[in-house]
Formats: C-alpha cells, structure tokens, sequence
C-alpha cells in the first residue's frame, strides 16, 4: 500500500466520523438521541406497505433483538412511533411513525440531504483513490 492509500482511508474514516458527529449533533438539536433518530429513519425508510418488524429494525440498526426493543419502547413513550398488529398476521407486530416522529424525521433528513449534497464533492475524490487499490486485491469497488 501507498502513503496516499493511506492518506485516502484517514480522510474517509474522518469524513464519515465527523459525518457521524455532525448528524448526532442535529438530532440532539431536534430533541432526540442519535439511536432515536436512527430507528425514525428505520422506520420511515422500510420498503413495503407494513412498517418493519422489530426484529427488522434491529437488523437495520444492527442491534440485539433486546436492545431494539429497549430503544422502540422508549420511543414509543415519548410519542415518536407506535407499534400495531399486521393486518395479514396478527401475531406481527410492526413499527409505525407518530405525526410527531414523522415530522421530525423530516427536517432531520432534509439537513442530512443538504449535508451529503456538500459532501458529495469531496467523496468521490476520496473514494477514486481507492478503487486501484481495489481492483488490485479484488475487491469491490461500487
């Protein structure tokens, strides 16, 4: 590996740690938590006409099934989502956004979309000076 191989990796690994920060800081200025924002985002972002399952959720925020439960019931009691039963299976339970939740959600990602609108013109730089490096060990590049 180069010295700019390196150079490139720090430069990804502190854009998407500050990107990390700089989103746990517009959560908390919105009154949630980073996780809150993140299981909103979960929530809002699951493809099909149900909300996810709990174990969904936790799949996507790459958590304990426990742990997932913990973070939806204290949303769930600071009125940022609701759980409900399947209308095809009453067994499931599946995740729902309050008008609340969702309109937090809202002014959350239309920041974050600006933010990666901005950083969208340094990334590809970043992420060009790794693809050779990619291609020679046989790795991914997209």
């Amino acid at each position: 590996m180069s010295d700019g191989d390196y150079s490139r990796l720090l430069a990804l690994r502190t854009g998407l740690r500050r990107f990390e920060r700089w989103s746990a800081q517009q959560a908390e200025a919105a009154g949630l938590t980073a996780a809150q924002h993140q299981l909103l985002l979960a929530v809002r972002g699951h493809p099909g006409e149900e909300g996810p399952t709990i174990g969904e959720v936790a799949d996507y925020l790459l958590l304990r099934h426990h742990s997932a439960v913990g973070l939806i019931d204290r949303a769930e009691a600071a009125g940022l989502l609701h759980r409900e039963r399947s209308r095809h299976d009453h067994r499931v339970v599946r995740l729902r956004l309050s008008e609340d939740g969702a309109r937090r959600l809202e002014v959350l990602s239309k920041l974050h979309m600006e933010e990666l609108r901005r950083l969208s013109v340094e990334l590809p730089e970043i992420w060009a000076g790794l693809e050779p490096f990619q291609r020679h060990h046989g790795l991914p590049t997209k």
